[in-house]
Order: structure tokens, then C-alpha cells, then sequence
């Protein structure tokens, strides 16, 4: 019984040792493969904007991402460069998607407004301005445009009003005068426009067009 105990016990033993050695090479040739995670290589942002910078040597503080664009931002961006190209319908489709995005940014209600003029679709350029200022009541440039749109749709009294309430909020702006003058003349009211074309050219003595309206109206 004691040479079969003993037997039993060295076969157990191989086996414990048969198995170290399996562990064993397993675990070094993990070491050795390469596939274990390496700094700087297999990192993965948790966040959109977030990256591994250079830590410095006295307060450790990562570096900033590089800011990105909003969506907003990148239209807009997209409709100036439109416009500068005088490609006003390009234009529209890059701030109507900013409208949808953000409809009560006044930025670009402002832009689309101007574009929509551009474009001669005068009622729908109406509602952008009268949207904005439901937002800004103080925004001038959206009185002035306003009125011209107003003027040309046939609104001459109430177009006649936000000329004067563009003039109110910003009385060194020339096109608010010069504007206000024009549409004066249209409706034949010659000496209060003769009057605006002054202040016009009052406030830029370069003005052609209104030294040639003064001299007409004299």
C-alpha cells in the first residue's frame, strides 16, 4: 500500500508541474507579443474632444483640445462665403438649415433677412425681419431693412415708422438717413426728404447720391 500511496503522489505532482510550466510559457508569451495595452497608443476618448496632450513638468495639466466649430458657426461661415460670391440662393439654403437648427438666433435671421431681399422674396424676407424683432426690438439694421421692404410692398406708413425708429436707435448710421430720405421722395413728401438727404450727407460729405437729390429738391 505504501509503494502504491507513493506512486500516486509522484503522479500528482508531474501533474501540478506540467501545468505550471503550460502557465507559465502562456503568460510569458503574452509579455512578449506586443498586444498589450501601450501608452499613447490604444487610448480611447471618452469624449468627442478629448485627447492626450503634453504634460509638463510642473503642474502635470493636460493640453486643451483645438476648439471646434458649431454646426451653426460652420452655416453661417458657409452662407458668407455664398454671398460674397453673390450666390445668394446657395446662401439661403445654408441659413434656412441654421433657421431650422437654432430658429431664434438672431445672427442668423439678420443674414437670411438680407438674402431673402437679395433674392426679391420680399414677404418671407418680411417675416424674417418682424421675427427678429419680436427677439430685439433695439436691432436697427432690422427696422431699416423693415422699411424698405414695407416701402416696396405698398406699407408706406408703417415702413415710415421703423425708418424713424432706425434712426432713433442709431443716428450716425448714413443708410438709415439716406434710406429714409428715398422713401420720403417716393411718396412725394419733398421737403422732409430734402431734409434727410441732408443729414445724410451731413454725416458722410462723400455722398454723391445725396448731394445730387439736395441739389434736385433746392
Amino acid at each position: 500500500m505504501a509503494l502504491k500511496y507513493g506512486v500516486t503522489m509522484s503522479s500528482f505532482q508531474l501533474l501540478l508541474f506540467l501545468m505550471s510550466a503550460v502557465i507559465a510559457v502562456l503568460f510569458f508569451r503574452q509579455l512578449f507579443s506586443g498586444s498589450y495595452p501601450k501608452r499613447g497608443v490604444d487610448f480611447e476618448a471618452k469624449n468627442d474632444d478629448e485627447q492626450i496632450g503634453t504634460i509638463t513638468q510642473g503642474d502635470k495639466i493636460f493640453s486643451e483640445p483645438t476648439p471646434q466649430l458649431s454646426r451653426i458657426s460652420q452655416l453661417l461661415e458657409m452662407a458668407n462665403r455664398a454671398i460674397e460670391k453673390e450666390d445668394y440662393v446657395e446662401a439661403d439654403k445654408a441659413l434656412s438649415s441654421a433657421n431650422i437648427i437654432e430658429p431664434e438666433n438672431q445672427e442668423v435671421l439678420l443674414q437670411h433677412g438680407f438674402v431673402l431681399l437679395k433674392l426679391e422674396r420680399l414677404e418671407e424676407a418680411k417675416e424674417v425681419y418682424e421675427t427678429l424683432l419680436n427677439l430685439n426690438e433695439q436691432e436697427d439694421m432690422a427696422h431699416g431693412a423693415l422699411a424698405n421692404i414695407l416701402h416696396k410692398l405698398g406699407h408706406s406708413e408703417v415702413a415710415k415708422e421703423h425708418h424713424l425708429r432706425a434712426i432713433e436707435l442709431d443716428r450716425n448710421f448714413v443708410p438709415h438717413h439716406f434710406n429714409y430720405a428715398n422713401t420720403l421722395y417716393d411718396l412725394g413728401e419733398k421737403e422732409e426728404a430734402l431734409h434727410y438727404y441732408k443729414s445724410a450727407l451731413a454725416l458722410d460729405a462723400s455722398l454723391e447720391e445725396a448731394k445730387k437729390m439736395i441739389k434736385e429738391l433746392s
